[in-house]
Formats: C-alpha cells, sequence, structure tokens
C-alpha cells in the first residue's frame, strides 16, 4: 500500500497532527504526551506570535487511510535571510523508510519554496519548544518539555543523508542533605564584591516585575547557542502569560545587581511527567487533578532554564545562582533534579556541573539537532 500525503488545513486535521504520537508511542513507559491545548496555541498561527516573523506548514503521511507519520516545516525569516536555513519539528513516523523519506521530501519542496538551501532540526519557533531528537537515553522518562523518540529515528536520519550539526545533553541527579559549604562561602564572597542580591517574594505576582529580565538575560545568555533568536516583546509577553502563572516563587532563582537588573536565573518545576502521563492529553475533567496534585507536592524538580548575562558569567555569579539553586532544593526537601537539554559544546554551561559530578545519576542523555543539504 502506497503512502499518501498531505497538508495540515484544518483545526480538526492539527489536532489529528498533535495525537498521533499518543498511539505510536502507545503502551511506552518513556514518552510523556504533550497537554493538546499547549500544542495548539504553539501550532496555531493566531495564537503564537512567533508567526509575526515565521511561517510554518504542517503534513501528516497516511497510509491506507491511517496516519503514519507527521513533520512539521519552519521557516524563520531571521535564520532565512541570514543563513538561507530552514527548520523541522514535530516529527514522528513509524518505522518505514518509505515514510519517512516522504515526510521529508515535501519538507525539502516547501522549504526549497521559500528559498531554503539546508533544513536542521527537529527545532521548534524557539528555544523553549521541544527540540533534539533522542540518541541516547531511550530507558530514561523524557520530562514534561523533552523530546521521546523510538531508537530507529536515528537510522532513518542517517538513511536519508542528515548529518549532526549539534548535540544537548542532560544531567539527572540526587539532592545533597545539605548544601555546600564551600560553594555559600564563594557565593557569599562573589555577592559582596559585584553587589548582588538574591530577590525574595512573598507573593508569586511579585516575580512579573523581574519577568522581562529574565528573558533579557536569556536572550543575552543563549544568543550564541546553535539555533537560538532572540524573543521579541511580544513573545516575552506570551510567554510570560503562559508560564509565570503557572510557577512556584521557591522554585525561580533570580539575582539582582545593585541597580535591581536581573543578571543571573534558574528556573525550575516541579517534575509533571508522570501527571502528563496520567492526563492522556487533556487537562479536564480529570487530568488537572494529578497536575495539580504534582505540582503541589513533588520531591523530583526539572531544572528547566538557567542564564547568568555573559559580564557577570566572567564574574563568577554561577556560584551565586547554583548556591542558590540547591539552597532551595535542600530547603523544601527536594530529592531528585533532570536539567533541560545544554549544548554539549557549551563548555561554559558544561563546567558549571563540575562541582556536583558526586551527585549526579549515571544517565547518558544524548539529544542531535540533524542537518541537511536541499541541493
Amino acid at each position: 500500500m502506497s503512502v499518501a500525503i498531505s497538508e495540515v488545513l484544518s483545526k480538526k486535521e492539527l489536532k489529528s497532527f498533535i495525537k498521533f504520537p499518543f498511539d505510536l508511542y502507545k503502551g511506552n513507559s518513556y514518552y510523556v504526551p504533550p497537554i493538546i491545548g499547549f500544542e495548539l496555541d504553539t501550532l496555531l498561527k493566531d495564537k503564537n506570535p512567533a508567526f509575526d516573523h515565521a511561517d510554518a506548514s504542517y503534513w501528516l503521511a497516511k497510509k491506507d487511510g491511517k496516519i503514519v507519520g507527521r513533520i512539521a516545516v519552519i521557516i524563520l525569516h531571521a535564520e532565512l535571510a541570514e543563513k538561507s536555513l530552514a527548520r523541522f519539528g514535530w516529527v514522528d513516523f513509524i518505522d518505514d523508510l518509505s515514510v519517512s523519506k516522504l515526510l521529508f521530501e515535501t519538507a525539502k519542496k516547501w522549504a526549497t519554496s521559500k528559498g531554503a538551501k539546508s533544513i536542521h532540526g527537529p527545532l521548534g519557533f524557539t528555544d523553549l519548544d521541544f527540540e533534539g531528537a533522542l540518541i541516547s537515553g531511550f530507558d530514561q522518562m523524557a520530562t514534561q518539555a523533552t523530546i521521546y523518540n523510538f531508537p530507529y529515528y536515528i537510522d532513518h536520519y542517517e538513511s536519508l543523508g542528515f548529518q549532526k550539526a549539534v548535540d544537548w545533553v542532560e544531567k539527572r541527579g540526587f539532592v545533597p542533605k545539605e548544601n555546600s559549604k564551600r560553594l555559600e562561602r564563594s557565593a557569599s564572597i562573589i555577592s559582596k564584591r559585584f553587589n548582588l542580591e538574591v530577590k525574595k517574594f512573598k507573593k508569586a505576582k511579585e516575580l512579573l516585575k523581574y519577568a522581562p529580565g529574565v528573558f533579557e538575560v536569556l536572550n543575552a545568555s543563549y544568543a550564541d547557542l546553535h539555533g537560538y533568536y532572540p524573543l521579541t516583546q511580544k513573545q516575552i509577553d506570551y510567554y510570560v502569560d503562559q508560564y509565570f502563572g503557572f510557577v512556584r516563587k521557591e522554585y525561580i532563582s533570580i539575582i539582582v545587581n545593585e541597580h535591581d537588573q536581573v543578571v543571573a536565573v534558574a528556573i525550575s518545576l516541579p517534575s509533571l511527567s508522570k501527571a502528563f502521563k496520567k492526563a492522556k492529553g487533556s487537562l479536564y475533567p480529570f487530568g488537572f487533578i494529578s497536575v495539580l496534585k504534582a505540582f503541589k507536592s513533588n520531591k523530583h524538580l526539572d531544572l528547566f532554564l538557567i542564564g547568568i548575562l555573559p559580564e557577570y558569567q566572567r564574574k563568577g555569579a554561577a556560584a551565586v545562582i547554583f548556591n542558590q539553586l540547591f539552597k532551595t532544593y535542600v530547603a523544601n526537601g527536594v530529592e531528585y533534579f533532570s536539567t533541560g537539554p545544554m549544548l554539549a559544546e557549551n563548555t561554559a554551561v558544561q563546567n558549571l556541573w563540575n562541582d556536583y559530578k558526586d551527585l549526579l545519576d549515571d544517565v547518558n542523555i544524548r539529544r542531535r539537532c540533524y542537518i541537511k543539504e536541499l541541493a
């Protein structure tokens, strides 16, 4: 039976596009389904402000009327103008090379029609979207913010001529029973020397004052990383509305200088992976119960984001943010943490973990951004 492919043109088809992995990974212990409503907000052009400077097309592959693959093709106008690059994401397929080949041939045709000469991914519209094909760590449950895929994806990418662009790694580990005295001393010395202060918040809404500064730090600290483009003010407002009401203030570490400017930030979230699995893509009518329970009482945190202004990286602000981070973990009885993906070649962020080797669990979770010329 031949494979047919069609563009997603309706909201009903888009829901089918989002829900395909639910069937593909049914019964898989490590796959974490997204919340369908969150995915719709990201992929709908009238919802996501990324479409002010981006374009995208979504495709479904079917065999005998059944969905067997999907792919999103994305054009960031700045990336296309500067590098002639398109990107792909939200890509999943059964273990059939004819399916993956048709998906990527379709992506190639659409991307070249826009002027792209190469394509890379899996990537989203921003660094806050899902990115990186899993190439090791298939026996580890994904976080709520990361991709899970079967091992055979690697064979498909390589068979279709894709090559490595960059790799990301993740770390997981145990929280110490008490914070490091050496780290506390270092943080104290650096804080006094450069007039740094750890912000304390009585109410979650007090965080909103510092939200713009948080994203300014992320834009500056991630500026040179692969595939990163600065978030616009409209995007920042969108993420503040979407995420800052969905945080626990005690797990947001913000460091400011004498001018009350944010210079470093670390954002942790209670791990919602198991709760999302129970929710099965929907918060209602009952999914929110599992999510709320995991959000309120959880010994496992996901270190979602960490950023330090470049000029303060050289001043040792990492010690201050890490000291506050682990101090918070210890104080709240957190026992285990998972990091988000960190570029393997980003030695600055990798070196931050050198003092915590004894805490890290023995896992090898690695993701890859693939790239291919379209000519």
